[in-house]
């Protein structure tokens, strides 16, 4: 290695991390990097929001670029921090969903085959991307990957509530009590100035084709195009509906009548009663959210597409 390809990496993990499975990965990684010649400045807590305050000190320092080591609520803490700056994002995946390190297209479950990717990564230019921003009563947030308002935000709001099981059984079980319930909300929407209503069991706006541990809501969902995607599952029966949530995993729900996507820039989600949104997996607030496209507001390294 060169001096001139030696860089600085602020390395972000998730507090979760130390309790489990994935405990390993931040520190395997920061070894590698070093071994690679380069200087990393490791960043732990023992909460979101201390690690937060480490992170927003660390960019200050103006690192080559920040990683964050974890799933999907890693990276919407760092899209929060480096939406708008010239400081590029990289995610090393040891989460329970990670679903935008497969939009990136990131090995998900094989450690050492992710730390390869991420390397081959960061020795590519960053990639300009757009980025969710989300305006509600509490302010002003960004995201990566998809905004819910629907089904999966209330099988977010209760897993939340939960305090057993853990780890991807306390959704799944969740899941399932909201199946139990389930039924449709009236949304009032502003589709780029347009107001209309809609009835709909799950209405999400996706900048990445999945969330929710592997839901391709929006296989064609693109982070470079400058708009996003509107998705909403119209109202089906009980039946009707388990008969198409697996489909999502697979990508066979697009074309099924009650199944509607469309781009968009700018959309406003009102609903009656109202519930809580949520992106990249974190709860942003109740409705109504404003959710709007900023385009290319993020450099985010990526693996090279393989060409034969």
């Amino acid at each position: 290695m060169t001096e001139h390809s030696a860089r600085r990496y602020a390395v972000a993990v998730n507090p979760a991390a130390s309790f489990g499975g994935g405990k390993a990965v931040g520190p395997m990684l920061v070894e590698v990097l070093r071994a690679d010649g380069h200087t990393v400045t490791m960043l732990q807590a023992d909460s979101y929001v201390r690690l937060e305050e480490a992170v927003r000190a660390a960019l200050a320092e103006q690192p080559d670029a920040l990683i964050v080591v974890g799933g999907d609520g890693m990276v919407h803490l760092g899209i929060n921090h480096v939406a708008g700056t010239s400081i590029p994002l990289a995610v090393m995946p040891s989460g329970t969903g990670n679903d935008m390190a497969r939009g990136l297209g990131m090995p998900v479950g094989d450690p050492a085959a992710a730390i390869e990717s991420l390397r081959a990564a960061l020795a590519a230019p960053p990639v300009a991307s757009d980025v969710l921003r989300i305006e509600n009563a509490e302010g002003v947030r960004y995201a990566a990957g998809v905004l819910s308002a629907g089904f999966d935000a209330l099988v977010n709001e209760r897993a939340n509530l939960m305090r057993w099981p853990k780890g991807r059984q306390r959704y799944n079980l969740a899941i399932a009590r909201e199946l139990a319930a389930l039924k449709p909300r009236e949304y009032r929407l502003v589709v780029d100035g347009v107001e209309r209503t809609e009835r709909a069991i799950l209405i999400a706006v996706a900048n990445n084709t999945s969330f929710g541990g592997g839901m391709q809501i929006v296989p064609q969902a693109d982070m470079t195009d400058g708009v996003v995607e509107l998705f909403l599952v119209r109202p089906l029966s009980r039946t009707k509906f388990l008969a198409v949530f697996p489909k999502v995993f697979k990508r066979e729900h697009v074309g099924h009548p009650a199944v509607h996507i469309e781009p968009v820039r700018h959309v406003t989600i009102a609903a009656d009663p109202t519930l809580a949104g949520y992106a990249d997996g974190e709860r942003v607030g109740l409705l109504p959210t404003t959710v709007s496209v900023m385009r290319e507001a993020a450099l985010i390294h990526r693996p090279p597409v393989a060409t034969n």
